[in-house]
């Protein structure tokens, strides 16, 4: 069975990150932020891109994945339940449906990772966007 493995990069560093990742074996990580820039140096997204390649691992950011401002909004107020409405409502426009299909399509190819900021993945939509690909495919999810 194939491993997908979600990761949030909050309290970490760059290089305790990709440390993380290379010590997975993740050779592509699957950027689900809305927005692929950061406060943190080194994740956004043109420095985390290059970051990845030093260290031979892909980079692919895939918007449409992402949470919307009013859901981002509500995941900083602690709105958890509506943070969850919100991007299951993204996950049925059209070009979310678009993204989750390539998404599934790389990471049925190479190990891959769903990455975004929150260190839990229980209070993240990448753990929802991860169910969502479990409803169509088998894998295992390991949260790093």
């Amino acid at each position: 069975m194939r491993t997908l493995f979600t990761i949030g990069y909050e309290g970490k560093t760059v290089d305790e990150f990709l440390g993380e990742l290379q010590q997975a074996g993740v050779e592509l990580l699957i950027d689900v932020r809305a927005v692929a820039a950061s406060r943190r140096p080194g994740f956004s997204k043109t420095a985390l891109s290059n970051a990845l390649a030093e260290r031979g691992i892909g980079y692919l950011h895939l918007r449409p994945l992402g949470t919307p401002a009013a859901g981002r909004q509500a995941a900083r107020a602690g709105r958890t339940a509506e943070m969850r409405a919100i991007y299951a409502d993204q996950l049925e426009t059209p070009e979310a449906e678009l993204a989750l299909v390539r998404a599934l399509a790389e990471a049925g190819e190479r190990r891959a990772a769903l990455l975004c900021f929150e260190r839990e993945a229980a209070g993240c939509h990448r753990a929802m966007l991860a169910e969502r690909m479990l409803d169509r495919e088998r894998f295992e999810v390991v949260d790093l």
